[in-house]
């Protein structure tokens, strides 16, 4: 669009049509935001279910050391306790472990999916300016063409008026050489 646009001489300044700058920005605008709120919407979900499995973990750890508050006596129910405790606490590890993993995936998964909109927008966008750069090129060209065709049948007019005067030339340059004589 800047390429495509005129240039103001000894200003080095650029004339862009308003409208068609502030539509691209809108475009762009409109979709980035897009995907970087999906991308923080993951983010916010994972905090949550990560929130979630502490909790979760904690209730579980508090009942445990409850139920062993209560049975302290008996040490076959202790270890017992203990032993289930211990399996609670591993099952709660593994759950947010495996939480944590599918959402740190689907936050990858957003931003690769992120990653490629950008990209696709930025090929879009270097493809444009190639075509408005040829487009000028091509202009440029057209204008230098015609320029040059019209050298050249200004040079054959010169020419051909050159070739017309050449038999009247040497004869007047011969009557100027007598007349300058004569003058003197």
């Amino acid at each position: 669009m800047i390429l495509a646009n005129p240039r103001i001489p000894l200003w080095g300044r650029t004339l862009v049509d308003e409208e068609k700058l502030l539509d691209q920005l809108d475009i762009i605008q409109m979709a980035l935001p897009e995907a970087f709120g999906e991308a923080m919407a993951i983010i916010q979900e994972k905090s949550e279910i990560l929130l979630e499995a502490e909790e979760y973990g904690q209730q579980i750890v508090d009942a445990a050391q409850a139920k062993r508050a209560q049975i302290l006596d008996a040490s076959d129910i202790i270890r017992q306790a203990e032993r289930e405790a211990s399996e609670l606490r591993r099952q709660v590890q593994q759950e947010c472990e495996a939480m944590m993993q599918e959402t740190l995936a689907q936050i990858d998964r957003q931003r690769r999916t992120c990653q490629q909109e950008i990209e696709e927008i930025h090929r879009h966008a270097m493809a444009e300016a190639q075509s408005i750069q040829d487009g000028a090129d091509k202009y440029a060209d057209n204008v230098l063409k015609n320029i040059e065709e019209q050298l050249h049948d200004m040079m054959r007019i010169i020419r051909n008026g050159r070739q017309q005067l050449q038999p009247d030339n040497s004869s007047s340059h011969n009557s100027s050489q007598s007349l300058n004589h004569k003058k003197k």
